[in-house]
């Protein structure tokens, strides 16, 4: 069966969205910056990095954002892209490694209660949110009152994601969960 692939832009001129009329991965988004990772978690984003220019590849719900470097163009790219990605969609291959995304869960779960609660506002409020404009933010550890979050996709080197960092995701948890002192990139 064809797939339907619809071109996005997003906030980030190195990196463009494309929203497929199929579930990609069960929930969250998996985030690719080598081949070495690609290999290991998803076969999509490894046949999407075999593309030149290609230097990030983020796979989300229903959506694959794609980063290119200084050697890329667009017009070539897309064109890369389009057909990289109708033809392992249409061929109903998977598109990740669901065991290595579990992996992943259970690792940033492991926190206490402060992170639990960081996590639950990052899943329900914020990560669909910046999904929409092809990016993903994750948690990577709370210490000390710091928040230490993971910006991907479209996020990842945008130029308004200090501003949506700060003005947004820190003054929102800081509401939310008062041990959060600041918001910090990692």
């Amino acid at each position: 069966m064809s797939v339907n692939i619809q071109l996005e832009w997003t906030p980030n001129p190195s990196t463009l969205k494309y929203v497929v009329d199929r579930r990609l991965v069960s929930s969250g988004a998996v985030n690719i910056t080598s081949k070495q990772a690609a290999e290991e978690k998803s076969p999509l984003a490894l046949k999407l990095m075999g593309i030149k220019g290609v230097t990030a590849v983020m796979v989300g719900s229903n959506f694959v954002t794609v980063t290119k470097g200084d050697e890329g163009e667009w017009d070539e790219l897309n064109d890369a892209v389009m057909a990289t990605l109708d033809e392992h969609l249409t061929a109903g291959l998977p598109s990740v490694n669901e065991e290595a995304l579990a992996a992943a869960r259970t690792a940033v779960g492991a926190g206490g209660s402060v992170e639990a609660r960081i996590q639950d506002i990052l899943d329900a409020e914020i990560r669909p949110a910046v999904a929409q404009d092809g990016g993903d933010i994750t948690l990577d550890r709370f210490e000390e009152g710091i928040v230490y979050l993971h910006m991907k996709g479209s996020c990842a080197g945008c130029p308004s994601s200090t501003a949506t960092l700060k003005m947004g995701i820190e003054t929102r948890l800081r509401e939310l969960v008062p041990e959060v002192t600041e918001v910090v990139s990692v």
